[in-house]
């Protein structure tokens, strides 16, 4: 008696199984799995599809933040370009005319 209470208390942790640290494999059947079918995760069932649908609509709506936010910056520069295209004008219209002129550009 007194030997196996004490081997029960030196046994080590990965022997014992706990329900709760057991790790769950999706199977080829289960839902969500699209390795059993023909035409792969495209295929799958409506979970699977509707998750596609819903990862690429936030790909595209990443996309989309990030081409605004390119536009904005281009429009910037543009609005910056401009400024300096008036200065360089109003520079060369108070030295009197000498430089480059609109005409011959």
């Amino acid at each position: 008696m007194y030997r196996t209470t004490i081997t029960k208390a030196y046994r080590p942790l990965a022997t014992r199984r706990l329900l709760s640290t057991t790790a769950r494999a999706m199977a080829g059947g289960d839902t969500g799995s699209g390795t059993s079918r023909p035409g792969g995760t495209r295929s799958g069932d409506a979970f699977t599809r509707r998750e596609t649908a819903a990862e690429e609509l936030y790909i595209k709506q990443e996309e989309r933040a990030k081409l605004m936010a390119i536009k904005e910056k281009l429009s910037q520069q543009k609005k910056h370009i401009e400024e300096l295209e008036k200065h360089i004008d109003e520079v060369t219209a108070s030295s009197g005319g000498q430089g480059e002129s609109e005409s011959s550009r």
